[in-house]
């Protein structure tokens, strides 16, 4: 998860860098031009102007600084709960860690969790069906890569729970990853099965349905539907299959998946001959996108993705995995950013 860390005072500022060392996954922090930081910063001249700017280039957003603040700035950019990047709110001395914003389908509830252990802080969750520890389907649904529909559902789902309704879990019976959804929500406490579509208009109840198919709206069921993950990949020339799939496996390994997960590959033109990944291509039998430098740079440019000099003097951008992945979607949010395996890269991306 890329965030986007804000700091009003000299003491957030403190608390900014702390969390940047101790948080999983990346974390720019951006000030306020003239400040002085003894580490590298984003520099802002007005701060409206930058929140709005990370809204849409960050999977999540946190400030160190009142909610007061936080809830007059981001107020302009809200468009739905599930698209919006989750936002968390610090207070300046870290004793409150706020979810206030996508704490389900975005995961701000989970980064609440997180932080507040960094900073041994109080977390503070709102949401209904955390506060009464009950397994919301739109959590469970951004855990494991999936989007839900429709919208109105997931509150009709949640009251529900909140009211001591049983809700069936159902997954589709021809859904080719049935087993793998099978198998994780029996971790979590589930006791899904399968299930034929034909029966759906009969089956009375509420019912959240795991399907790739596109169903009809029913008052009575939450679908959700597997979202599109994006593989960019990154090597060196002449890297053998075997490593190429290894270092898949590993990463898909790291976000609770499997490979069968992945949807599409995606990398450079300099790599569009490259032996190895398009014998992965094959083998996985997912289609293969090779992008060209300006495309790439574009993606760079418009969710700020950091840069390789050492990769931008080999082929003249300095992103391959990461901004090859979000050329594939049109909005996308990192489930694993660039890491680096044996000769060769990789970054995940969820379709949004």
């Amino acid at each position: 998860m890329r965030c986007a860390v804000f700091a009003a005072t000299a003491h957030g500022l403190q608390l900014a860098a702390e969390l940047q060392q101790k948080l999983d996954g990346s974390a720019d922090i951006f000030v306020k031009k003239g400040r002085e930081a003894a580490i590298p910063v984003r520099c802002y001249d007005t701060l409206s102007k930058a929140v709005r700017e990370a809204f849409y280039q960050y999977d999540a957003l946190i400030f160190f600084m009142a909610v007061g603040i936080v809830v007059r700035l981001i107020a302009p950019c809200l468009k739905s709960k599930l698209t919006d990047p989750a936002v968390v709110v610090l207070d300046e001395q870290g004793k409150y860690a706020i979810s206030l914003l996508s704490g389900h389908v975005g995961g701000a509830n989970e980064l609440t969790r997180q932080i507040a252990a960094i900073f041994a802080a109080e977390p503070v969750i709102t949401t209904a069906t955390d506060v009464n520890g009950k397994l919301a389907p739109d959590a469970m649904a951004a855990k494991l890569g999936l989007s839900p529909y429709p919208k109105a559902s997931i509150q009709v789902m949640n009251s529900g729970l909140l009211e001591g309704k049983k809700i069936d879990w159902l997954i589709d019976d021809q859904l080719p990853r049935a087993l793998f959804f099978l198998r994780a929500l029996t971790t979590e406490g589930v006791e899904p099965r399968l299930f034929n579509v034909s029966n759906c208009a009969s089956h009375a109840g509420l019912s959240v349905l795991i399907t790739a198919q596109t169903l009809p709206e029913q008052p009575n069921f939450l679908y959700l539907q597997p979202r599109r993950l994006v593989a960019g990949i990154g090597c060196r020339r002449g890297t053998p299959v075997g490593l190429i799939r290894e270092a898949l496996t590993l990463a898909c390994k790291k976000i609770g998946q499997d490979l069968s997960a992945v949807s599409l590959l995606a990398s450079t033109v300099v790599k569009q001959d490259e032996p190895g990944l398009l014998q992965l291509a094959e083998e996985m039998d997912v289609p293969i996108r090779f992008f060209g430098n300006a495309e790439l740079q574009a993606q760079v440019d418009a969710y700020a993705l950091p840069e390789s000099s050492f990769v931008k003097k080999q082929i003249g951008v300095g992103n391959v995995c990461g901004a090859a992945a979000l050329c594939c979607v049109p909005h996308g949010r990192f489930a694993l950013e660039k890491t680096k395996f044996t000769k060769v890269t990789v970054a995940l991306v969820w379709e949004k």
